[in-house]
């Protein structure tokens, strides 16, 4: 086959595939505050859970991604039959209701990535549809059985209108912020109020999320709790994406950062890399390490993700490698008070409108 026929084949097989989502779409900040402290569990069925989706209503699709096999919708529940999550009943009935009625929810769909362990049973005892065949090349539909071909969804109910917009497909723009910007329009934005920290809170003080816990130092200092971000399933190594989380309170965000801190950022370094290598085998080397600015949630946290995987928040217009911001801070103490940052933010956010009423944009 000449070389114009198999790059034909080639786009064939990408038709359908949308850009990446911008960064900073699929935050976990909203997704863990939104579920109560005794409801964070995993690895029950649905019907341990009192999770049901017989009474929820599509309102609308927020968004989806090709690519990234995903879908945000939002609907709504209403309290007798429907959403419900442990002990809290959250629900919506199509069936002779008005839409007005009832709770606003999001839920996310993601379809989880293929399990090397099950690549046998998949291929010998799902059914096959021929959709074309041309010299060489077939294409098919593949219809694995249930629990081979599972989605793995987020609920966030009651959601605001703030966590309607946030997933809803917007423009994005590239901001500049220069330290005074960051005293005169960022620091009193984040003090005037942002999604709320208290699922952070839960977790440093054992209130939720235990038995996720991968490692914990408890020094109150340079101490962190290791745990995964809800975007990896834990099913293969091949995703993996973790979140260290620091027991220092105080620490906003990069911004915030001096060399005092150094001893901390040092601490997460390394013995959250120990940490991996000898649970996950991945070793030091094939670690994505970096903090985001601007952040989901505005306490220190630090990313560690497989190096091969293109995670969501790991483009250079929001990611910063630790390594960087550690070398940054023993050449500077006060490098991330005086440096500009660039970063993107969404045509609803709020912060964006207050850099425009400042005329920086």
């Amino acid at each position: 086959m000449d070389t114009k026929k198999e790059t034909n084949y080639l786009e064939m097989a990408e038709m359908g595939k949308r850009d990446r989502e911008e960064d900073n779409n699929r935050n976990e900040a909203e997704k863990r505050s939104k579920v109560g402290v005794d409801d964070q569990v995993e690895g029950v069925t649905a019907e341990q859970s009192g999770l049901t989706l017989d009474g929820f209503c599509t309102q609308t699709v927020l968004r989806e991604s090709a690519r990234e096999k995903t879908i945000f919708i939002h609907g709504k529940v209403r309290l007798n039959k429907g959403l419900r999550f442990g002990a809290h009943r959250i629900n919506y009935s199509c069936m002779g209701g008005s839409t007005h009625e009832g709770q606003e929810a999001v839920l996310i769909l993601e379809k989880t990535p293929f399990r090397e362990e099950t690549l046998g049973e998949l291929l010998k005892t799902s059914d096959l549809k021929l959709q074309m065949r041309n010299d060489i090349y077939s294409t098919y539909h593949l219809l694995p059985h249930a629990h081979l071909n599972e989605i793995k969804m987020t609920a966030i109910c009651p959601a605001t209108e703030k966590h309607i917009n946030k997933y809803l497909r917007q423009e994005i723009f590239l901001i500049q912020e220069n330290s005074k910007d960051y005293k005169s329009i960022t620091l009193p934005y984040i003090q005037a109020g942002s999604f709320s920290v208290q699922w952070v809170y839960n977790i440093l003080e054992k209130k939720a999320e235990t038995e996720r816990i991968v490692f914990e130092d408890s020094d109150p200092e340079t101490g962190f709790i290791l745990l995964p971000d809800f975007k990896w399933d834990q099913k293969q190594v091949d995703d993996l994406y973790l979140i260290a989380i620091c027991h220092q309170r105080g620490i906003k965000s990069l911004r915030d950062l001096t060399a005092d801190h150094l001893p901390l950022l040092l601490n997460i370094q390394q013995r959250g890399q120990d940490e991996i290598q000898k649970r996950y085998g991945i070793p030091a080397n094939q670690l994505r390490v970096y903090l985001h600015y601007q952040p989901s949630y505005y306490h220190l946290h630090v990313h560690f993700t497989a190096l091969g995987y293109d995670a969501p928040g790991c483009g250079v217009e929001r990611a910063h490698l630790l390594s960087d911001v550690i070398q940054n801070l023993q050449t500077d103490a006060q490098y991330y008070q005086s440096r500009t940052l660039t970063f993107t933010l969404r045509a609803d956010d709020a912060l964006l409108q207050k850099f425009r009423d400042a005329g920086r944009l």
